[in-house]
């Protein structure tokens, strides 16, 4: 792609980017269909690629999803051109652009944008797995991947077949009955969550869950701001009758460690896996910042860890606002309509697999600074949007 025409794309946009609808099917699990995408696409990639769980938002990462992943499956494109349908992938923009969209400090110490956000919708609860630390991770040439959980009202009318999400282990636990389950993985249902502890999911609300903390997120339709990274290890055999193949444990691990009881239960973080204060650490109400603006409210909703955030803006009926931050970021509309910048904005009803939309945007490191003006056009209802930052931006809590 030329770089003229990146950068031509981008000065339209006055450092706004409109990015398009990222689906990515799963070979496993059902999907909760509350994605906002047409019933009759939900298998678009093909029955045997599976249903489409999830949404990334603002990625420069391909899905690890096994040997038929396309080569930019996971990756989000620009919209450089409603009117042809012309798409530029977001990755090259990061590649061209650099510090002039992202800024030095991420440029500098990460070479790209370093992080993104996905929304995923499984109707039944996920297996219990963990990510790998960067130090793991390192060993297959991959990223760590610590990531934020926030539960969005506006997308869970439903909340699935079981909404409770499992967290590390209880403190009793014994690392042998871990263990345990490790080795007999394909012999029986080893019912490892039995050695858990769960949380019932509340709205509005959300957690953190470090890279090695093993946990089964609940069946509630999840914004989950992660670093650049899609590696697991699936330490549960049987989630709610589905089996899980015997790779899915050892998928992410080095060739010399697959058969390894003691290496892959080496993965888990113990230490914080058995937290006795894991809710008092890693549970995250939201928390308001100032007011600045009348009709403005902005609440952080993931914070207080060193990788990821992110924040949740409400412009009410009828109200215009300058929203401000010292970081580049990706924005989600979930409600409402209005203006974004110099974009018409929308929250989706129902999209076509291949259809373009207007509730996804990245705003480069200088727009956010100087400030994007968001506009609620509608007489009743609020104007309410997602913004995820990787971890330069100096306003957000560090403290729960």
């Amino acid at each position: 792609m030329a770089v003229s025409r990146i950068t031509e794309v981008f000065e339209k946009g006055k450092g706004v980017l409109q990015l398009t609808p990222t689906w990515v099917p799963r070979g496993f699990n059902e999907p909760g269909h509350r994605l906002r995408l047409h019933p009759d696409d939900y298998y678009a990639l093909g029955m045997d690629r599976g249903g489409i769980c999830e949404r990334w938002l603002g990625s420069v990462t391909v899905a690890l999803n096994g040997p038929k992943t396309g080569k930019t499956e996971g990756m989000s494109f620009v919209i450089a051109d409603r009117n042809t349908g012309e798409k530029i992938l977001f990755a090259d923009f990061i590649e061209e652009l650099g510090a002039e969209i992202i800024g030095e400090a991420l440029k500098d110490k990460y070479g790209t944008w370093p992080t993104f956000a996905k929304l995923y919708d499984y109707d039944k609860p996920l297996f219990h797995h963990l990510h790998l630390t960067e130090e793991k991770a390192a060993k297959i040439g991959k990223h760590g991947k610590p990531e934020a959980y926030y539960f969005p009202a506006q997308y869970n009318s439903y909340l699935g077949r079981f909404p409770l999400t499992y967290f590390g282990f209880d403190p009793s636990t014994d690392p042998e009955e871990v263990k345990d389950c490790i080795r007999n993985y394909d012999k029986f249902d080893t019912r490892i969550t039995e050695l858990s502890r769960a949380y019932r999911v509340q709205l509005g609300t959300g957690w953190y869950t470090p890279a090695g903390v093993i946990h089964a997120p609940a069946s509630v339709v999840t914004y989950e701001p992660q670093w650049n990274s899609d590696v697991n290890t699936i330490m549960e055999n049987v989630t709610m009758g589905e089996v899980n193949p015997h790779n899915m444990l050892t998928d992410c691990a080095p060739e010399e460690e697959k058969n390894n009881v003691d290496a892959l239960f080496n993965q888990i973080d113990w230490k914080e896996s058995t937290r006795t204060d894991y809710k008092e650490k890693y549970f995250r109400s939201p928390k308001l910042k100032p007011a600045t603006q009348e009709g403005l409210i902005e609440k952080w909703v993931a914070y207080a860890n060193e990788w990821v955030a992110a924040k949740e803006i409400t412009v009410e009926p009828g109200k215009t606002a300058a929203v401000r931050d010292q970081a580049c970021y990706c924005a989600l509309v979930v409600q409402g309509h209005g203006l974004f910048g110099n974009f018409s904005c929308e929250a989706p009803g129902l999209l076509r697999f291949d259809q373009i939309s207007g509730d996804e945007f990245f705003v480069s490191e200088k727009a956010a600074k100087e400030g994007i003006v968001i506009k609620n056009n509608s007489e009743y209802e609020p104007l309410v949007i997602l913004q995820n930052f990787a971890n330069n931006n100096p306003e957000v809590p560090a403290a729960v």
